[in-house]
């Protein structure tokens, strides 16, 4: 994880990350400020573990919450725009999935993730089904969201 971490840094060089998270509950933010000079890249992050902070904090419409449930494309995809708006930053990641114990009310199972991605020139979600425990889940998503931002950094 941290060579993970490393190269998302150095990919980013010269310009700043934020992130969004809500069934990781900060891991990722952890991740990256575990790595010394993350500083110059990663400003910081909203952990939305509530639909409260999603809508209030993040500004996902409380519609889309409703249609869609906190656990979809559309969700994820607002959590970074907003993150990336709300914390002035060049790219935003967000999360927000199921780690167990059980689904929800839309029909994801557990191991449901939604990973947003957020920079100036695309905004995007896209969706995983992970296996393995909650504390498995929640490290799958973390190293899936640090490699889409490694992906798509530009």
């Amino acid at each position: 994880m941290m060579k993970l971490c490393s190269d998302v840094l150095t990919a980013l060089a010269g310009k700043t990350l934020v992130t969004a998270e809500s069934l990781t509950g900060g891991g990722i933010g952890a991740a990256l400020t575990a790595v010394s000079g993350s500083s110059a890249v990663y400003k910081g992050g909203i952990i939305s573990y509530t639909n409260w902070v999603k809508e209030n904090v993040l500004g996902v419409s409380g519609e889309v919450l409703q249609t869609h449930g906190a656990v979809s494309l559309p969700v994820a995809e607002a959590m970074a725009i907003g993150a990336r708006r709300l914390l002035q930053a060049d790219v935003a990641v967000s999360v927000t999935g199921l780690a167990g114990p059980g689904g929800d009310d839309y029909g994801n199972p557990v191991g449901t993730v939604c990973i947003g991605f957020s920079n100036a020139q695309e905004s995007f979600a896209v969706k995983h089904h992970f296996e393995g425990s909650r504390e498995e889940v929640r490290s799958q998503t973390i190293r899936a969201a640090l490699e889409l931002v490694l992906d798509h950094h530009q």
